[in-house]
């Protein structure tokens, strides 16, 4: 007896449907991503920055996040009711991904598209200051690696307050530089648009930032955008020699 239920589980899991065995690396992370502003830098309206976020959603369930654990957010939800994303105010983050973080609990992203300066990222009618989110992450997401990426200009002030040895954070310009492409007509900042190309072809976080610098650099020179924003690149020491378990798993390996 014991012989044939050895034999029946076995059978069970094999002919288990294979996408509820396969769980990648991101299965079980929380992710918020979040369009803070949508002014173009003239002060008239662009979809850059929801753009971005509707797509960037899009791409993190294609490296195999969660996509009932990705949470999007607008200064403008009622803009989009396809998306339904909540409305981008920080106490709603915070809410947001604490709460998410109690299921979802193997790691945290957050991704935020939007104008900045040197004192922190739009947010609305308020201004996500780098303190203000590394307590956010730090209470929502303890104990546990994160990526934060921050797509504004003068976003590399975000660096040092966010640093954990568990966290790897990337930015879309230096402390003191602008970033670019945030126009009426654009469909995305540079930053988000390289963002979106390099993933096809990148192996982790690490090296889809290194693709993003690089291809940041190629479109500025190619469009005459000075001084350049030198996207800023920075990986926790614990979570270095990590980094080969959270490889990019665009899909479940094909069955024999």
């Amino acid at each position: 007896m014991r012989a044939a239920a050895a034999v029946i589980g076995l059978l069970a899991l094999l002919l288990a449907p294979f996408s509820v065995a396969w769980a990648g690396p991101f299965s079980n992370w929380t992710a918020v991503v979040v369009a803070g502003d949508y002014h173009a830098h003239s002060g008239g309206p662009t979809e850059a920055f929801d753009n971005a976020r509707r797509d960037v959603s899009k791409a993190l369930v294609e490296l195999g996040f969660d996509k009932a654990s990705i949470q999007q957010f607008s200064v403008r939800p009622k803009r989009y009711p396809a998306d339904a994303p909540g409305t981008a105010d920080a106490r709603t983050l915070y809410d947001s991904l604490r709460a998410s973080a109690q299921t979802a609990k193997a790691g945290c992203l957050f991704y935020i598209s939007s104008h900045g300066g040197p004192d922190g990222a739009i947010l609305g009618e308020e201004l996500l200051r780098p303190h203000l989110l590394a307590a956010i992450l730090d209470d929502a997401c303890p104990n546990r690696p994160s990526v934060v990426v921050i797509s504004a200009c003068f976003s590399g002030v975000f660096i040092p307050p966010l640093q954990k040895s568990d966290r790897l954070i990337l930015t879309a310009a230096r402390a003191d530089r602008a970033s670019f492409g945030c126009g009426e007509s654009d469909k995305y900042p540079y930053f988000d648009a390289c963002f979106l190309a390099s993933v096809p072809d990148a192996h982790d976080f690490a090296a889809l930032g290194a693709r993003v610098q690089t291809c940041v650099a190629r479109q500025e020179k190619e469009t005459g955008a000075e001084p350049a924003s030198e996207p800023q690149v920075w990986i926790g020491p614990a979570l270095r020699p990590l980094l080969p378990l959270y490889a990019f798993e665009r899909s479940p390996p094909r069955t024999p």
